[in-house]
C-alpha cells in the first residue's frame, strides 16, 4: 500500500521541530518513495533526513543512488526486493548471493542494513509462493557474507480473515499457507514480522461501523472490550489482531514492525490536512505505549517523506510529510 503524510507553513524551524521527535520518539522512521518526477536527488533527501534526526529509513528496492548517499549517514535502513526478483531468488541460491553481494556487500558497513524485505504485500497472490524460499536463501547469502541482517516480508491486515475481537485474529486459510512457515522462520532467526496498518482504509471502508476518533486515536474511552483488553484505537486493535494471528501458528514470540502506517491529506474521503494531522501526531505520541496485548514500545515508519505525482490519482498521491520542494505538508506539535 502507500500512505504518507503531514502539511506546512515554515519550513527551518518546523522541520527541525517536526522531525527531530519524528525519530526521537520511539522508533519512527519514515518510508522513502520514488514514484515521482520532481522529488529532491537523494543526497537532499539523507540530508532532510539527517538535518531533522529522522534516523530510520526505508526504500522499496536497493536503488543505488539512495545507498551512495546513505553512506556514512548513521541512517538505518530497510531495503526491499523487487518484486520481479522474487521467482529467481526463490528458485537459485546463487540468484541469492548475486544480490546479496551487488546491493549489500558494498554498502556495508557504511550503511546500517536493518532488515531486507523480501515482497511487499504479496501474501495472498500469484507471488505468494516465493516468499519464503525467497527469504531462506536471502539470509543464507547474508549470514555467508558475515553479514548480521535479518530478513522478513511485509504483509497488509488482508492476511487476516478474522480481526474482530482483536482475540479472534487469524490468517485466511490461503494467507496461512504461506504465513505459517514464514512465521516459524521469523520465530527461530529472532526477526519481526513486518506489518502496513492503516486504520485509514478500514475507517473509509466501514464508516457506518466504526468512529473517526477511534481511528484518529481520539477516543476518550474505551470503545471495543475483548477480555481483558480494552481497545481505544483502531491501530492497537489491527495490530492485537495480527499478534493473535500470529500465536495461533507458532509466533507468540515474534515482534512485529510496523512498516507503513498514514493518513491522506487529500483525494478522497475523510482525507484532509486535519485528519491526516491529528492521526500523525497521536500514532507519534503512542508508539511508545504498546499494544493493550503487548505492551511495549512500537517500532514503526510513517509512509512517506513525500507525495509522489506518479502515484496512482487521488489519495495514493497525498500520504507525504514533505512536498517536493521539501516543505511540510503541515506543521506538527508535540508536548
Amino acid at each position: 500500500m502507500a500512505d504518507r503524510l503531514v502539511y506546512s507553513p515554515l519550513r527551518t524551524a518546523l522541520l527541525i521541530s517536526v522531525l527531530a521527535v519524528l525519530s526521537s520518539v520511539h522508533g519512527i522512521g519514515v518510508n522513502y518513495g520514488l514514484v515521482g518526477d520532481n522529488l529532491p536527488k537523494p543526497s537532499a533527501v539523507v540530508d532532510l533526513y539527517k538535518s531533522n534526526n529522522i534516523d530510520g529509513m526505508r526504500i522499496f528496492n536497493p536503488n543505488h543512488d539512495v545507498l551512495e548517499a546513505l553512506r556514512g549517514s548513521n541512517i538505518t535502513l530497510i531495503v526491499g526486493v523487487e518484486h520481479k526478483d522474487l521467482q529467481p531468488l526463490a528458485s537459485d541460491a546463487s540468484a541469492a548471493t548475486n544480490w546479496v553481494q551487488t546491493n549489500i556487500v558494498p554498502y556495508s558497513p557504511s550503511v546500517s542494513f536493518r532488515y531486507v524485505v523480501v515482497g511487499n504485500e504479496v501474501i495472498p497472490g500469484d507471488l505468494a509462493q516465493y516468499v519464503f524460499p525467497a527469504m531462506q536463501n536471502i539470509q543464507t547469502a547474508l549470514d555467508s557474507a558475515g553479514l548480521q541482517v535479518n530478513v522478513s516480508t511485509s504483509v497488509a491486515l488482508s492476511v487476516l480473515g478474522s480481526s474482530y475481537p482483536p482475540s479472534a485474529g487469524a490468517f485466511t486459510p490461503e494467507a496461512q499457507t504461506y504465513m505459517k512457515p514464514i512465521i516459524q522462520f521469523l520465530a527461530s532467526g529472532g526477526s519481526p514480522l513486518l506489518v502496513n496498518v492503516y486504520p485509514y482504509f478500514a475507517y473509509r471502508d466501514n464508516a457506518d461501523q466504526i468512529a473517526l476518533s477511534y481511528a484518529l486515536f481520539t477516543s476518550e474511552g474505551v470503545v471495543v472490550t475483548d477480555g481483558a483488553y480494552g481497545y481505544k484505537n483502531l491501530f492497537d486493535a489491527m495490530l492485537d489482531a495480527t499478534y493473535a494471528a500470529m500465536e495461533k501458528v507458532g509466533g507468540a514470540d515474534v515482534a512485529v514492525v510496523v512498516t507503513e502506517s498514514g493518513w491522506p491529506s487529500d483525494g478522497g474521503f475523510a482525507a484532509n490536512i486535519s485528519n491526516a494531522h491529528t492521526y500523525i501526531q497521536n500514532l507519534i505520541d503512542h508508539v511508545g505505549e504498546g499494544t493493550p496485548r503487548r505492551p511495549a514500545p512500537i517500532e514503526a515508519y510513517i509512509f512517506a517523506m513525500f507525495n509522489e505525482n506518479q502515484k496512482e490519482a487521488g489519495t495514493e498521491r497525498n500520504f507525504g510529510l514533505f512536498y517536493p520542494d521539501e516543505q511540510p505538508v503541515y506543521p506538527l506539535s508535540f508536548v
